[in-house]
């Protein structure tokens, strides 16, 4: 098949899950024969990258700025992956569910992955929200296959749209490389660590203040980053005491150095499905302690230790497990098993093929005419 991946900033990942997903699924997708083109917005792409040359890159146009970046870039790709012999389009994003017309009117089908609930994000305010709404509810048929990444996000789209789509997870698997902590300055097994996109709605004041209530010498490590709110992150690091060092973004090998060697992985979001931080966390043999919610709990289960939205609660259970070294252990044990049984890329690149090919053939078989699809 010749696939093609489209509403990513692209590869290699300089931002965040998607582009995690198309950077892995791609070259998942290579290794079995299939063509891939990821189509790259031109901020978040360098000449010198260094990424699986066996996929082939598509620069398009963008604004890099928060509430136009994704529809503009979108378009481009939309329309040029039109006219293109592409077989079958991943798309990514719920806000991208308009442009998935487009390659359809052109005899394509178009597999849209919707994440999580992106309207409910704290930096999409009043006409933003109402247009992810917006672009929520044309998700729900605009595509030729829906997507979602969990259970939850399935029954929430079948309550209130009606709306079926397939479940297909996120993988995440330790990969080979340098993975010392070099550079660092931190020792191996005794730090808490904190990654995610330094927003409101993934809880980094949360995180902040109830480490201040914990009794600890070992630093908390907060990994993330906000290119389009640098005031956001100022006012978290005055939460900060003088145990927490922010690093800002990191990818790469340096990244799962980070995951590896922690001693606890603390998660806080609390919107979206499958989020890839902690599942990355649980494949690095990590004790991990998240956020209780219905997404949250149907990826780790019993793989991790719940907590409230409560300093209080949270910082309880941070010590507790900061003082029990035997619980750390079995826990990172159970989350490595969890891993390794429920998100492995392989896997999940497996069930992507099975659903273009099912779509293709039903392409195929239609009567002459019939191009939407």
């Amino acid at each position: 098949m010749k696939i093609a991946i489209v509403g990513t900033r692209g590869i290699p990942n300089r931002y965040g899950g998607f582009e995690r997903f198309a950077e892995q699924i791609s070259s998942r997708f290579v290794d079995q024969g299939h063509e891939v083109t990821v189509y790259c917005r031109r901020a978040f792409v360098r000449p010198d990258d260094v990424y699986d040359r066996r996929v082939r890159r598509v620069i398009v146009p963008s604004l890099h700025q928060k509430h136009l970046d994704t529809w503009v870039s979108t378009l481009f790709a939309a329309v040029r992956v039109a006219f293109s012999d592409n077989d079958v389009v991943l798309l990514c994003n719920v806000a991208n569910s308009p442009f998935a017309y487009i390659p359809r009117l052109f005899g394509k089908p178009v597999v849209l992955n919707v994440d999580g609930l992106d309207r409910k994000r704290e930096k999409w305010k009043g006409l933003g929200a109402q247009v992810l709404h917006f672009c929520e509810w044309m998700s729900s048929f605009s595509s030729t296959r829906l997507v979602t990444d969990a259970r939850a996000i399935h029954d929430y789209y079948l309550a209130k749209y009606g709306s079926e789509s397939t479940v297909i997870g996120y993988g995440s698997e330790m990969p080979a490389g340098d993975d010392s902590l070099n550079g660092f300055n931190l020792e191996s097994g005794r730090y808490v660590l904190y990654v995610s996109r330094l927003e409101p709605e993934n809880n980094p004041d949360l995180v902040l203040r109830s480490w201040r209530n914990v009794r600890s010498d070992w630093p908390l490590v907060v990994v993330g980053d906000n290119p389009y709110d640098r005031d956001y992150i100022e006012r978290m690091k005055s939460l900060g005491d003088e145990r927490v060092r922010f690093t800002g973004a990191i990818y790469g090998d340096g990244y799962w150095a980070l995951q590896k060697h922690a001693g606890v992985f603390v998660f806080a979001c609390e919107i979206g499905g499958v989020h890839p931080a902690l599942i990355e966390a649980m494949a690095a043999n990590n004790a991990v302690l998240y956020l209780d919610t219905p997404e949250n709990a149907e990826t780790a289960g019993d793989a991790g230790v719940k907590y409230e939205k409560s300093e209080e609660d949270l910082a309880a259970k941070l010590q507790a497990l900061l003082d029990d070294p035997a619980a750390r252990q079995q826990l990172a044990s159970r989350a490595k098993q969890r891993a390794d049984a429920l998100y492995r890329w392989d896997a999940i690149a497996e069930k992507y093929e099975k659903l273009f090919e099912e779509l293709i053939r039903s392409r195929n078989e239609r009567p002459p005419g019939k191009r939407l699809q």
